[in-house]
């Protein structure tokens, strides 16, 4: 099997998983951001309230709308496609007929040209119903050819590949490998220029391309092997030396296409080069901070159905004489769900509408909207099953078996559970968010804490930065009136001033961090972490009530039920943060980080005594690496292209 090219021992030593990470970052923000401001202690209702609602509906959207809802309902059996692991090829081609692979696409190329609050609803609509229909158009869409050619793509590139790809040509993204995970500066394929400059030879292979088995085109992150550059391409994948090595299988979502993908001397012309040579995780990252809507929109369109579940089998099921429903631990959990699920869509749908506003930069809404969505949307879940009980546990097939109606809550349980590492884990999303956190102080006092600067550049620095710091500082302390946000009415101008007040003292917590810990701040995890969060909470509460009291204004009939929904999440909210800011003073994290590195070190072996061992060494549980795969790159870059009427064998299914 081809495999990964050995990384060049000439990589400069300054080139770190961090430095490159950094160096990708967008350094510039196009608009606003109400993250960002929170972080800062400010909050910018004006980007959110009043609650955007949306125009009156476009004839051509309901169209599609309808028949999307109408083909999953009459089309698409979500128990069979788990039980078989195969996506049926007459719903593959219904969906195309349907356009739905052209959903984002512009309609000049050929796609429907949805909006993103109207692509929002229609992936709300599919996580509804099914995860792995979820999962293959989100990833063509959000992060495979069409979004990524739409936004850095030529204009000849646009009319070559997005017409193919609305028609129902699948797309994928290949940037994992098998011995790189989020380490961008590590990364192994190669795309060696030739002499000539008019294409690339492409080597090496990459893991978890979702949708590859599938698919007729991807977008392959790969490294100058002269300049250790990172690029982005569309690949053929009837491209002679490009080969499905092997399809792999999951927890979950089983018909998932996903495949590990090898390139061996792989000839890919110049043009197909996306952007400019060396911008490819720039263009990833950029992609990702729209590309990243589609799972909070199918996680809410999930805690829709497994609210419906818990509460009709709450009502249906007795215990001691009365539904199940009408017992305090269940009731409290069916408010739970109710309350969360209308915070979950006000997110999805409020991040939909700012990714449509141009003065607006939603790289951080879009990344906290994906890591809160899909951690509540898991919690959701398992409270379900926990309800339904055995019931849950059981599968939809056991359950028509014995005559019962198949709700597979246990299919939605794993299907749901790989969202918290799809389109970044959640862990790699709070390191994100919580850089983006300290952006703006490390741009004014970035110099106190830069270990490369002599100390009198040090102090140099300090007037400019006690100026800023005591305007800043001095803004955090005018007082917080109710007042303030009397338009919004009781309950939620409560839960407004709330959030102004915890922003204030986030943005402290923060501040003093960083004067705490200086440069070894980036390494206090669990802190970021918690500070993450609670901006998150925060998010989520002005989502909700901005959403609430908006339709409340308008007269609408769901009106006193969304006040009254946003105000139980709220309560719930506030609570969490409040906590938050007591485990920031009063947490364990020095001693639980000394005793996993005495995990670590084998200090307590003796606990695994009394289990059958696992059978593997720690050296064997890791991919093999570069070094024993291939003595030098050189191996592999000297060996010849394959004729371009080589065999290339059938993918697998």
């Amino acid at each position: 099997m081809p495999t990964v090219p050995k990384k060049s021992s000439t990589v400069p030593a300054t080139a770190t998983s961090r430095e490159v990470a950094e160096a990708a970052r967008e350094r510039t923000w196009r608009g606003e951001s109400f993250l960002r401001d929170l972080f800062l202690g400010r909050v910018t209702l004006g980007l959110i309230a009043p609650f955007p609602i949306e125009a009156p509906e476009r004839p051509a959207f309901r169209e599609f709308y309808d028949a999307l809802a109408q083909f999953l309902t009459d089309q698409v059996d979500p128990a069979a496609i788990d039980e078989s692991g195969e996506y049926p090829p007459d719903v593959v081609a219904g969906l195309a007929r349907l356009g739905a692979f052209g959903m984002k696409i512009p309609a000049e190329y050929g796609g429907l040209g949805l909006t993103h609050p109207e692509y929002v609803r229609c992936m709300e609509l599919v996580g509804s119903h099914d995860g792995n229909l979820t999962a293959l158009l989100s990833a063509h869409q959000a992060i495979g050819v069409p979004q990524p050619v739409k936004l850095f793509g030529t204009e000849e590139q646009k009319r070559k590949f997005l017409p193919r790809c609305a028609r129902g040509a699948i797309s994928a993204f290949a940037l994992t490998e098998p011995a790189v995970g989020s380490d961008p500066a590590s990364l192994g394929t190669l795309a060696e220029p030739t002499d000539d400059g008019t294409a690339f030879i492409l080597n090496g292979e990459k893991l978890w391309c979702t949708n590859g088995t599938l698919a007729e085109l991807i977008v392959v992150m790969a490294r100058n092997p002269r300049t250790h550059r990172i690029s982005a391409f569309v690949v053929d994948m009837d491209t002679p030396g490009v080969t499905v090595e092997h399809r792999c299988r999951f927890m979950g979502l089983r018909a998932l296409a996903n495949a590990v993908i090898s390139f061996r001397n792989a000839r890919i012309p110049r043009e197909n080069l996306i952007g400019p040579e060396g911008h490819g995780l720039k263009i990833a990252l950029t992609t990702l901070n729209t590309g990243r809507l589609s799972l909070p929109a199918a996680t809410a369109g999930a805690a829709k159905r497994m609210l419906e579940i818990v509460r009709k089998w709450s009502l249906a099921r007795k215990q001691w004489g009365a539904p199940v429903g009408e017992h305090e631990a269940i009731t409290h959990k069916l408010a739970a769900a109710a309350s969360s699920a209308f915070a979950m869509e006000s997110i999805a749908h409020l991040v939909g509408f700012l990714a449509d506003r141009p003065d607006c930069d939603i790289r951080l809404e879009a990344a906290a909207a994906k890591e809160w969505n899909t951690v509540r949307a898991w919690k959701l879940i398992d409270d379900t099953l926990q309800i339904r009980g055995g019931r849950g546990f059981e599968t939809e097939a056991s359950l028509a078996a014995r005559g019962e109606p198949a709700i597979g809550v246990e299919r939605a349980m794993r299907d749901c559970r790989i969202n918290l590492i799809f389109e970044g884990a959640s862990e790699i999303m709070h390191l994100f968010i919580a850089r983006e956190a300290v952006d703006k102080h490390l741009a004014v006092a970035g110099k106190l804490i830069d270990p490369r600067l002599s100390r009198g550049e040090r102090l140099r620095a300090l007037p400019g930065i006690g100026a800023f710091y005591t305007r800043w500082f001095l803004g955090l302390l005018s007082p917080t009136w109710w007042w303030h946000y009397r338009r919004f009415g009781r309950p939620l101008a409560g839960h407004l001033r709330f959030v102004r007040r915890r922003a204030r003292k986030l943005a402290r917590a923060i501040f003093f961090a960083m004067i705490r810990h200086g440069a070894a701040l980036e390494r206090k995890q669990a802190l970021l972490f918690r500070c993450v969060d609670i901006a998150m909470e925060l998010f989520a509460i002005t989502a909700a009530v901005s959403r609430a009291h908006r339709l409340r204004a308008v007269d609408s009939a769901d009106g006193p039920s969304a006040v009254r929904l946003a105000d139980s999440f709220a309560r719930a909210s506030r609570r969490r943060v409040r906590q938050l800011f007591r485990e920031l003073r009063a947490n364990d994290d020095v001693a639980d980080y000394r005793l996993g590195r005495e995990v670590l070190a084998g200090r307590h072996l003796w606990l695994e005594e009394g289990a059958i061992p696992l059978g593997y060494e720690e050296a064997d549980m890791v991919p093999p690496t570069v070094a024993e795969i291939l003595a030098t790159e050189a191996e592999i870059l000297a060996t010849p292209p394959p004729p371009a009427d080589a065999h290339r064998p059938a993918r697998p299914h």
